[in-house]
């Protein structure tokens, strides 16, 4: 694989942001919820779960580290460009972090986002964000092109990491895998609506893009362990209105019918996650593991890919992949499972919120409208 970047000049690690401290609870909720109405009342119920936690979320510390494990990555590759780092919903901004790109000399940005999976929450509304900034930006004389690396939950590097923390959390829980200690895959569930549009351009939605890697990285951990790995695809962070669905089941609820069913030990991992966001630490660590406890079942969590080091260069040959794309070259497309790699432009009608509505909300790192 070449090692230039080449036309870009930068690299946006754009991360979804969570409050430092306790005073910034609120109004991150604020932000994160800005346009749906929801009162502070409710807000504040939701901020207990940072509040559980000093108030601090645990996303930005593990950014940090993965801003520099990438720098590292790159680094020792020889690459030399900046590599900033901005979010959605908290400081640093992504406005602030491309304003301070522009403002030392860079043009043209490959963007990576710290979420594996293509659907609105995970792809377009990061676009759309990026979309406001490059428009605030252009109002003050500072013009930037801003591209995004495609979908990489199939990318080897990161299902390598899923297939090593399985593999670690089964060896700390001393059982063998099978019928009696199954894993539960768990992702962050969306609204069906939601789920429904982001299969509407692609070979598989929301859910089958889990459902086809958590097969990948139970087959690589059967290798490992020398056993059969049972797996189901369990939710987490259901929000919202209790009126409008959302997929299903919740991991809570999974772990009863397991319970049910006699199961005494399970894994979980959390595989729709690319670090210990809130929802790991809070809704796997503390509620499902209160649940567990309350069923008399041994529960092991498995890691996030974090800064595992396939996962890290992995993210390096995206970005490589993406440059030499950008220069006409052909490089190699590397993707585990059935599915094969997303596309690097998406489509104008790709990850809507809702299948066949256009919001009407520009969208940066997508093709021109017909």
């Amino acid at each position: 694989m070449s090692t230039s970047l080449a036309p870009y000049d930068a690299v946006l690690l754009l991360s979804f942001g969570g409050p430092e401290g306790p005073d910034d609870v609120l109004p991150f909720l604020r932000n994160v919820t800005a346009g749906r109405g929801i009162p502070d009342e409710r807000l504040v119920e939701v901020g207990e779960h940072y509040q559980h936690f000093g108030g601090r979320s645990p996303i930005n510390d593990q950014n940090r580290a993965l801003l520099a494990a990438l720098r590292a990555e790159l680094a020792g590759r020889g690459l030399d460009v900046p590599v900033a780092w901005g979010n959605r919903n908290w400081a640093p901004y992504v406005t602030d972090a491309l304003r301070e790109l522009h403002d030392a000399g860079a043009r043209r940005v490959l963007t990576l986002v710290t979420s594996a999976f293509a659907s609105y929450s995970g792809c377009r509304q990061y676009r759309e964000d990026i979309a406001a900034a490059l428009i605030a930006l252009e109002a003050e004389g500072r013009e930037l092109v801003v591209d995004k690396v495609r979908p990489y939950f199939n990318e080897p590097g990161f299902v390598e990491a899923n297939s090593a923390a399985l593999v670690a959390a089964y060896e700390r829980l001393g059982v063998a895998p099978g019928p009696q200690a199954p894993v539960v895959f768990v992702t962050h569930s969306i609204p069906t609506t939601m789920e429904v549009a982001s299969g509407v351009r692609t070979t598989a939605s929301y859910s089958g893009q889990h459902l086809d890697v958590a097969a990948v990285v139970a087959g690589a951990a059967r290798e490992r362990l020398g056993a059969p790995v049972p797996w189901e695809l369990a939710y987490c962070s259901r929000s919202g209105s209790p009126l409008t669905p959302w997929t299903e089941p919740d991991v809570n609820r999974t772990l009863r019918a397991l319970a049910l069913d006699g199961v005494e030990h399970v894994v979980l991992a959390p595989i729709g996650f690319v670090s210990d966001h809130m929802e790991v630490i809070y809704d796997l660590d503390t509620e499902a593991r209160e649940t567990a406890d309350e069923l008399g079942m041994r529960m092991e969590r498995a890691a996030t890919a974090g800064i595992h080091p396939t996962f890290v260069a992995g993210l390096a040959d995206l970005l490589l992949e993406r440059a030499g794309t950008e220069r006409g070259e052909a490089p190699a497309r590397p993707a585990a499972g059935a599915l094969g790699s997303w596309h690097d432009v998406c489509p104008a009608d790709c990850c809507r919120l809702r299948a066949g509505v256009d919001s009407g909300v520009p969208a940066a790192a997508q093709q021109p409208t017909a």
